[in-house]
């Protein structure tokens, strides 16, 4: 035969403790009536509990400690930082002086208004796009 070993709930004991020195203290009786429905606390909870029986004069340490070692094993749950964002496209400083180049010359040419358009709003410029700006500088001479 089993004999089942009843676990001794130093929670619940401190909390009752808590109740009996601060019965109008909203926040004990919250954490109180939480932990009767849910069975636990969380880690942030169970430190202001901490707080909170440690004023307690009459108090035992021995409860005190017990509460502390389960703050200390429970993990913390921190946040990690948002990394960098980057842009999605980095304009080419080679290809802005290329299509200045070619409007200082010809400032009507239509083509090259249309990249110029394209590379002002971000947008990436195709390998067809690129070559036929390669084209028009060799061939206006610039």
């Amino acid at each position: 035969m089993k004999t089942e070993q009843k676990k001794i709930d130093v929670i619940n004991r401190l909390l009752e403790d808590c109740v009996m020195a601060y019965p109008v203290s909203s926040f004990v009786i919250s954490i109180y009536q939480q932990y009767q429905q849910r069975g636990w606390l969380t880690k942030k909870q169970l430190e202001g509990l901490y707080a909170k029986a440690a004023a307690i004069q009459e108090l035992e340490p021995e409860k005190l400690a017990s509460l502390e070692a389960l703050i200390k094993k429970m993990p913390n749950r921190d946040k990690s930082a948002l990394p960098e964002t980057k842009p999605l496209y980095t304009k080419d400083a080679e290809v802005g002086d290329s299509i200045n180049a070619i409007l200082a010359k010809y400032p009507q040419h239509k083509r090259v208004l249309f990249l110029q358009s394209k590379y002002e709003n971000n947008e990436q410029l195709s390998a067809v796009e690129l070559g036929e700006l390669q084209k028009f500088k060799t061939i206006l001479k610039v």
